[in-house]
């Protein structure tokens, strides 16, 4: 028998409205939708989408006006003193600037969480050693947050939102002060993390790149709602709404250079694999059915949650008829293809 999925975190109905000088506005919408434990989860939006309110609701920061909130089944939308300490403590928070000391080191910055905690001296000792060498700077351990990079701050952040084995780590944006190395190698240890102590791990971002390297499931917000919801896999292969498609687009279909039409003389088309046929032999197939000539003007597969997505960029050379048989022919066989025009 299936092992049953469990929820760590559950939100019903949750609404907040914000006021802006006289004006009122809602920052989340009647929002309803579970985050698996175990799982690394996106929430993604455009700037006001409400992501960042969402996330802050889960350890109460803010509070909702309305709905609920449950975490590992239990609600929490109402806790106070020690029941939200409690809550706070069994949720780590990475941040997207770092948020450490500048004047305490970085063994110091780890501890923090565990003194207030009330931990005994050489239980913080002990677990601050074992966080440094979790997160890959051991050597850092006496040294000062401006004595490091960008990537060796947020390592800091990570080990310190881990410091008291919590059950959810809250990561807000937290690889957009990174440069494209860096950001792959801390996407990295939040996937190892996840995979080998189990943390269920939320990332709030607006990267895509980010999204489709390590989230397994992701909610898209838009204007305080839930626009959709899904696998990733399925929200880039198959979106369903027109912000997921600009979103996920943007990594999938990138625009052909100007130059390109300049130099082509027969129609472009954009054509999608996805699932199995995204290994298949297709562009062979349709050369040999029909009589046309293929021309790749770009080319690009991408890997999401170890699923392929294809795509190409063709220019197909030929009569007119012909070129709409090649088209009639990438779609019986699986594949999804569009006129492109500059």
């Amino acid at each position: 028998m299936a092992d049953l999925q469990i929820n760590l975190i559950e939100f019903r109905n949750v609404t907040k409205n914000f006021q802006l000088g006289e004006e009122k506005f809602s920052g989340v919408s009647d929002v309803s939708f579970f985050i698996p434990a175990g799982q690394i989860f996106g929430i993604i939006g455009q700037t006001g989408a409400g992501k960042s309110t969402l996330m802050r609701f889960i350890n109460l920061l803010e509070s909702p006006d309305s709905g609920s909130i449950y975490f590992q089944g239990k609600e929490i939308t109402k806790l106070k003193g020690k029941e939200l300490r409690n809550l706070r403590s069994n949720v780590g928070m990475v941040f997207q600037q770092f948020h450490l000391l500048s004047n305490s080191t970085v063994y110091d910055n780890i501890a923090l969480p565990l003194k207030a905690a009330g931990w005994q001296k050489d239980k913080i000792q002990s677990r601050v050693l074992e966080l440094l060498e979790l997160v890959g700077i051991p050597e850092k351990r006496n040294s000062y947050p401006n004595e490091l990079s960008g990537g060796q701050k947020q390592r800091v952040g990570i080990a310190r939102a881990l410091a008291n084995h919590p059950s959810l780590v809250l990561c807000d944006e937290p690889t957009s002060a990174l440069d494209p190395e860096t950001t792959a190698s801390i996407l990295s240890l939040l996937k190892r993390i996840n995979r080998d102590l189990g943390v269920t791990i939320l990332i709030v971002t607006h990267e895509m790149e980010v999204v489709r390297d390590i989230c397994d499931s992701v909610v898209v917000m838009e204007n305080g709602k839930v626009a959709e919801l899904g696998s990733t896999y399925s929200l880039f292969a198959d979106p369903k709404v027109a912000i997921t498609k600009k979103m996920t687009g943007s990594i999938l279909f990138p625009k052909l250079p100007p130059e390109v039409y300049a130099k082509t003389k027969g129609v472009i088309f954009s054509v999608l694999f996805k699932g199995s046929i995204a290994n298949d032999p297709i562009l062979t197939n349709v050369i040999r059915q029909v009589n046309v000539d293929l021309n790749i003007l770009m080319s690009n597969i991408e890997y999401i949650s170890g699923r392929p997505i294809g795509v190409f960029y063709i220019e197909v050379m030929g009569k007119k008829e012909d070129v709409l048989s090649a088209k009639d022919t990438f779609s019986r066989l699986g594949a999804e293809i569009e006129e492109v025009t500059l």
